[in-house]
């Protein structure tokens, strides 16, 4: 089953299974999924048959006792699992002792009327342990992990469609742009996007760049393009910018030697003929940052890339290892790079 058929399902009031599996990073999708299950409890019924437990701080056994009960005055008892980290292979010591024995015994033989739904905010599961090979085999599973920037597109759309807004095509490409096709980033961008444009309520493109800014992510992707273009004066200026809105020089510098290491590595993929999907399921990258990749690695000579990479390894060694201010060792990477010609 996708996420839209499971949002579809539940805003109809249709059949759902007994035990569901949310697998994924996508804060926003792991709320809205939790408020349609809730909404399948009717508004009257929802103090005595749903419930949420974090596990963090709450005993599963808890949250069993509570799936184990028949619904009070109702058909349907929705309880909800948060951060369910037994499941992971996350060797960190919990603050509260699981009873995982009993999970499995009950996932032999879920209660008929109750949904019990694990949101698990995590890229995998520990497939090795046994209660990780029960709950797939008994639960539906819905992955929330990185969505193409169609699916982006098209979550976007219905939303805007839902408020009663248009968005201006530009303004939606320039809104993907700047958010890195992050879905929740996007969402939790729309709200005010919509304030803005009343009563129109049609976005357009000067309202996205003036009010959305930049993650740093895509402000780094700006400066790579400035170094591989080696235009000095625009890569510090940008750098300094990066340095005045308070972002860390060390973290700065690892998405910028990340950035390059995801474009060496598209470059020498591509030529081996790997596809855009195929490319973000080896890397393990958001689809939106290889279809970036894809565009600028034709640019630039692998040669080019090799050497920044290489340099901002050096950068790195040197902010950790002198008292040299980060913006002049960058400063003389750039000159570096800039004058050096290639073999």
């Amino acid at each position: 089953m996708t996420i839209n058929e499971l949002l579809k399902t539940l805003s109809k009031g249709g059949q759902l299974a007994n035990v569901y599996l949310i697998l994924g990073e996508a804060d926003y999708l792991q709320r809205r999924l939790k408020a349609g299950f809730k909404n399948s409890v009717p508004a009257e019924e929802q103090t005595m048959n749903f419930a949420s437990y974090d596990m963090d701080t709450v005993p599963l056994a808890v949250a069993l006792d509570d799936a184990m009960a028949a619904p009070f005055f109702g058909e349907r008892r929705v309880v909800c699992i948060d951060n369910p980290q037994f499941l992971t292979g996350e060797t960190k010591k919990q603050k509260v002792d699981h009873d995982i024995d009993s999970l499995q015994t009950y996932l032999g033989s879920p209660m008929p009327s109750t949904v019990l739904v694990f949101f698990a905010p995590y890229e995998k599961l520990d497939g090795r342990k046994k209660v990780v090979k029960q709950l797939k085999k008994t639960a539906t599973t819905i992955e929330i992990g990185n969505f193409s920037e169609r699916d982006v597109r098209q979550f976007i759309g219905d939303q805007l469609k839902h408020d009663g807004y248009t968005m201006a095509p530009d303004a939606l490409n320039e809104l993907i742009q700047r958010t890195d096709a992050d879905l929740t980033l996007m969402m939790s961008e729309l709200p005010k996007l919509e304030l803005f444009t009343l009563p129109a309520k049609e976005v357009q493109l000067s309202a996205v760049t003036g009010l959305v800014r930049q993650t740093l992510t895509q402000n780094v992707f700006d400066l790579v393009n400035r170094v591989l273009a080696k235009d000095t004066a625009g890569a510090v200026t940008l750098y300094r910018e990066l340095l005045l809105a308070k972002e860390e020089p060390l973290r700065i510098n690892a998405i910028l030697q990340g950035q390059f290491r995801l474009l060496i590595q598209t470059k020498i993929l591509a030529k081996q003929g790997y596809s855009q999907g195929k490319l973000a399921s080896i890397l393990k990258v958001h689809p939106y940052r290889i279809k970036l990749a894809l565009q600028s690695h034709r640019k630039f000579k692998l040669t080019d890339l090799n050497r920044a990479y290489l340099g901002l390894f050096r950068v790195e060694q040197q902010m950790k290892s002198t008292a040299m201010e980060p913006e002049m060792l960058f400063s003389l990477f750039m000159t570096q790079f800039a004058a050096q010609v290639p073999a």
